[in-house]
């Protein structure tokens, strides 16, 4: 019998936690906030978010596991995070996966990344990458991806066995797609469904086209979250495309719902997302829902 509903077994594989006394979070608090292509974070700054919070974020559904990913932290504050991470994943259980922050320009990287895969949740690392023409939407000052110091960064990962968390925008597809066939033995997840910022027409034709790019190479899988980030007044119907469209492009086998909590969470609430998932995936087989809502993220990342 198809499990419905809150009786799904989430592995929810896109969790953010932070202590603020640890660390200093830039975008969550200095005064003012600064712009953050992904939505006003005033409703969740200034304030812990810790496993007590997830739970309650989460109240009534069956999340089995959760990987943490990094929280933005510059150079010299990463593997402190990982550490705190670490202890947490030995005094609780969770989370049982951590994606590390690295900058992969860091003169002193190979440190970093032998460090971070002694740490026994870490499974890989994340540098967001996000670079747009729109002052507004852009994350960097220009494109990591073609920049061959930052790819040389890039290919010490295959050396400690760590994978990459690869949030970009859909123009920079087919730069990360040459990517992945120049480093096939390093695994790549799309994040936040490839984030499909521009809504036009060709925008939108353009993340599709970038989608099944990246879907050809088969170390990449996808991440279907943060559609807030892209869509702030979602609806279930808005985003059902969305997600059909990453099911479509990598199949059951290399796809993955996610929540981007508390990031996303200014959007809309962990009942209202996972339910959406739900009903949008109402009609798929018990093994599909399976693979989507958790044991696709447990192979991903080896938990």
């Amino acid at each position: 019998m198809q499990q419905v509903g809150r009786d799904i077994r989430i592995v929810d594989p896109h969790v953010h936690l932070w202590d603020l006394s640890r660390a200093h979070y830039a975008w969550l608090q200095d005064e003012p906030l600064p712009h953050n292509p992904a939505g006003d974070m005033s409703p969740i700054a200034h304030r812990d978010y810790g496993l007590a919070d997830y739970r309650a974020d989460t109240a009534g559904w069956t999340v089995d596991k959760i990987i943490h990913v990094e929280c933005g932290l510059p150079r010299g504050a990463q593997l402190a995070e990982t550490d705190w991470l670490q202890t947490l994943a030995d005094d609780s259980g969770f989370p049982q996966g951590i994606v590390a922050g690295a900058d992969l320009l860091d003169p002193d990287l190979d440190a970093l990344l032998e460090a971070h895969a002694a740490r026994r949740n870490v499974r890989g690392v994340r540098q967001i990458v996000c670079w747009h023409a729109d002052p507004a939407k852009t994350y960097t000052a220009r494109d990591l991806l073609l920049d061959p110091a930052w790819e040389a960064g890039f290919a010490r990962l295959a050396r400690y066995g760590l994978s990459f968390d690869l949030q970009l925008y859909p123009s920079q597809m087919a730069a990360a797609a040459a990517l992945a066939d120049r480093h096939p033995d390093i695994p790549l997840i799309v994040n936040h469904a490839g984030l499909p910022t521009d809504r036009d027409p060709a925008g939108i034709a353009a993340w599709r086209d970038g989608l099944r790019g990246l879907a050809a190479r088969p170390q990449v899988s996808i991440k279907i979250s943060g559609l807030g980030i892209t869509d702030r007044a979602w609806t279930r119907e808005s985003i059902r495309p969305v997600a059909l469209e990453c099911i479509e492009a990598f199949g059951a086998g290399r796809a993955m719902f996610a929540s981007d909590f508390p990031v996303d969470k200014v959007h809309g609430s962990f009942d209202a997302v996972f339910s959406a998932f739900d009903a949008i995936t109402a009609d798929f087989s018990d093994d599909e829902r399976e693979r989507l809502f958790a044991a696709n993220a447990e192979a991903t990342y080896r938990i």
